[in-house]
């Protein structure tokens, strides 16, 4: 009976394709940008296999990546100025390809538990900037009195009253807004396809219908609200575009408010909104669907940031102690260590 030649070794990168093409946005329904995010960590993986180890994709193989290969890969990408976060993400995709291989063929198993012991890399938490009243304020006034400034001052506005990310507001169509009924809203369409309204105050429409009046006069209602047209083809805008104008404007409002941070971006707008939904008392799960998470904790972690006020009257809240109160500890110091479990 002859004897059976041994498996060979599978490729590392003989499923990325599948795994990017067919998986991910066709068996689990992940976005555009998860999927490019995945495919951005992969393709750095391997630059880093065939450029600082100088070992060829068509040789390294799912057992040749340990976790010592993948320390070595966060500390290729830290050397290259990656923050810990970035890093964290690169690894996830590595990680989330392994354990797809893995349910294909149960030998690679041991390579994706090693994977999956890997703990994260731990950043220290930065304080993200929100704006002050008086900063706000500078930076709607900054477009000038032209169409094209009330179209950008009507964005930056409606990005702050909803508080929605700039996905969300530039995927908006003319059908999406409500303006007519008793509570002026727009639609919503979130991460994971979920969709939520988003209630508007008496002035963001008051901007609104200003802006669709001079732009929409003859669109169709399946319009992108806002759009560029370049070489007579209209499109919705872009992202960088939305970015570009407001780190403009940012910058011309701090001639007049100085508290404004050197860079201002789309998504500080949300950030502040949030926040101040929060200061003023609006309960955290409210605050969490308006924002559109799904669960508290994300907007407890990044937007539950209290003030000042609400410091001081918590801590004034709490009773002093009588003048003649007994003392909370009594005895000798050897007993009073013991009490707190000290020798």
């Amino acid at each position: 009976m002859r004897n059976s030649k041994p498996k060979k070794p599978q490729l590392f990168f003989s499923l990325t394709l599948d795994f990017l093409n067919e998986f991910m946005p066709r068996q689990i329904g992940r976005s555009p940008n998860t999927i490019e995010s995945y495919r951005d960590s992969l393709s750095l993986f391997r630059r880093y296999l065939n450029e600082f180890k100088h070992i060829s994709i068509s040789s390294f193989t799912f057992s040749d990546c340990s976790k010592d290969c993948i320390f070595g890969f966060r500390d290729y990408l830290q050397a290259n100025g990656s923050k810990p976060s970035t890093i964290n993400v690169r690894v996830t995709a590595i990680r989330a390809y392994l354990n797809y291989a893995a349910d294909k063929d149960v030998s690679i198993q041991s390579v994706a538990l090693a994977a999956s012991s890997i703990p994260p890399r731990k950043a220290a938490k930065e304080e993200k900037a929100v704006l002050c009243e008086e900063a706000l304020a500078a930076i709607f006034n900054a477009p000038p009195q032209t169409k094209m400034g009330m179209r950008d001052r009507t964005i930056m506005i409606t990005l702050y009253d909803s508080a929605m990310r700039l996905d969300e507001l530039l995927s908006l169509r003319l059908y999406d807004v409500s303006l007519d009924s008793g509570y002026p809203c727009v639609l919503l369409h979130g991460k994971g396809n979920k969709e939520r309204q988003a209630p508007l105050t008496d002035k963001t429409v008051s901007h609104l219908r200003q802006y669709i009046q001079a732009y929409h006069a003859k669109s169709t209602r399946d319009a992108y609200l806002f759009f560029t047209t370049i070489k007579g083809k209209t499109d919705k805008m872009s992202e960088g575009n939305v970015q570009r104008f407001i780190a403009k404007y940012g910058k011309i409002a701090r001639s007049a408010c100085k508290d404004i941070p050197q860079t201002v971006h789309p998504h500080m707008l949300r950030r502040t909104r949030a926040t101040n939904l929060y200061q003023d008392g609006v309960a955290i799960e409210l605050v969490s669907t308006i924002l559109g998470h799904a669960s508290t904790e994300t907007t407890k972690n990044y937007y539950a940031k209290p003030s000042l006020s609400q410091m001081r009257d918590s801590m004034e809240s709490v009773p002093s102690p009588a003048a003649d109160e007994e003392p909370l500890w009594i005895g000798n110091e050897d007993e009073m260590a013991r009490a707190c479990g000290l020798r």
